[in-house]
C-alpha cells in the first residue's frame, strides 16, 4: 500500500504581459500586482499582491535608510548610490572607490561577489580594455561600500557586515518592517550576499509611499530625495529608472532582479508588482501599462513600454501588458 502527500496548489496567476510574434501569441507572463490610491488605499489589485515576495534591490531604499539611522552622514550622489543598482558606468565605480577611501576601506574589503557591470555596453567596453571580474564592479557595491562605512562609523565588525545578525542588518530588517506596514515574511541571501527581507507587494508599495511622503528630513525623505536628485547613481544613464525619475518630476523608482518594480509618484500613489518566472523583459511593458493607469502621461512612458521582438532584423512582435 502506498501513500501519497497531498499539497495546496499554487493560484494560477493572472497574465500580466503577452508575447505576440507575427500576430500570434506565443507565450505570456504571469504575476502579481498592486496600485495604492494616494490615501493609501488599494485602487487596483491583480494575482495575489499580498503573498510575500522576495522584492530584491527594490529593498534598497529600506536599506539605505537603515545606514543613515545608523549614523552615517551620506547627502546627494553618495546617497543615492548606497540605494542603487548601479550600471558599473565610470563614475559609478569611481564614487565607490571614493567612498571607500573615505573611511579607510579599500575595494578588497567588499562582500560582493565578483561580476561584471550590469549595463551590457559597459560590460563589453570593460572586458575590451582588458577588466575582469571585480567585487567593485558589481552592481550592489554602492550599498555595500556605505555598509562598511558605517560599520567602521560605528565599531562594528567589518568582516561580518552581511551577517544576518549583524547590528546593521538587525536594523535594516526593522526598517523594512516598519516602511511596509507589516512584519518581514521570510530571510533569505541576496544576489549580493546582503540579508533579504520578504514582504507583500503590498507593502512593499506602501514602503515606496512611506518615503515620497516622510516629512523632510527623515532617513526615508532623505534617501527619496537624493535617489529623485541623482537617478543615474541609481541606476545608469540607459536604465528605465533613471529616465522615469529624470523626466517624471517627484517620481521615485527602483527595479530588482527576478522581475520585480516599486514606484512612488510625489502625491502618495504607488505601485508593485512582480513577474511571477522573473522575466526582466516584461519588466517595460507592465510598468507602462501601470503608469497609464495611474495617469502618468509623459513620453518616456511609451519608451519605457517598447518591448520589440525581433525575425532577423526586422521588427515582428512586440511584449505588450495585457491588463
Amino acid at each position: 500500500m502506498t501513500s501519497s502527500i497531498s499539497t495546496p496548489a499554487s493560484p494560477v496567476l493572472p497574465v500580466l504581459a503577452e508575447v505576440v510574434r507575427s500576430g500570434f501569441t506565443e507565450g505570456h507572463h504571469r504575476g502579481s500586482l498592486v496600485v495604492l490610491a494616494a490615501d493609501g488605499s488599494v485602487e487596483l489589485a491583480l494575482g495575489d499582491p499580498a503573498a510575500p515576495v522576495f522584492p530584491r534591490s527594490s529593498n534598497k531604499p529600506m536599506q539605505a535608510a537603515a545606514i543613515l539611522r545608523a549614523g552615517l552622514d551620506l547627502a546627494g550622489e553618495r546617497l543615492a548610490l548606497a540605494a542603487a543598482s548601479h550600471s558599473g558606468e565610470g563614475f559609478h565605480l569611481e564614487l565607490v572607490r571614493t567612498m571607500l577611501a573615505e573611511h579607510g576601506l579599500k575595494p578588497d574589503d567588499l562582500q560582493t561577489p565578483p561580476d561584471l557591470p550590469l549595463d551590457p555596453a559597459e560590460a563589453e567596453a570593460y572586458l575590451a580594455a582588458g577588466g575582469v571580474r571585480e567585487p567593485l564592479t558589481m552592481n550592489c557595491s554602492g550599498k555595500h561600500a556605505a555598509m562598511l562605512a558605517v560599520c567602521v562609523r560605528n565599531g562594528w565588525d567589518t568582516a561580518t557586515y552581511l551577517d544576518p545578525a549583524h547590528p546593521l542588518q538587525r536594523l535594516v530588517g526593522e526598517v523594512v518592517a516598519e516602511a511596509a506596514g507589516e512584519p518581514v515574511a521570510a530571510l533569505g541571501t541576496d544576489g549580493c550576499g546582503a540579508p533579504l527581507m520578504a514582504i507583500g507587494l503590498v507593502g512593499l508599495a506602501r514602503a515606496f509611499r512611506t518615503f515620497v511622503l516622510a516629512e523632510p528630513g527623515t532617513a526615508e525623505r532623505r534617501v527619496a530625495d537624493a535617489m529623485r536628485a541623482h537617478p543615474e547613481y541609481v541606476a545608469g544613464t540607459r536604465r528605465p529608472d533613471t529616465w522615469l525619475m529624470r523626466e517624471v518630476p517627484g517620481t521615485l523608482s527602483k527595479m530588482g532582479a527576478e522581475a520585480v518594480q516599486a514606484l512612488a509618484l510625489p502625491d502618495g500613489r504607488a505601485l508593485a508588482f512582480k513577474i511571477d518566472d522573473g522575466s526582466t523583459r516584461a519588466l517595460g511593458p507592465v510598468l507602462a501599462r501601470s503608469l497609464g493607469l495611474l495617469g502618468v502621461d509623459a513620453p518616456v512612458v511609451s519608451r519605457i513600454g517598447r518591448s520589440p521582438l525581433l525575425g532577423g532584423a526586422a521588427e515582428v512582435g512586440e511584449i505588450r501588458a495585457a491588463f
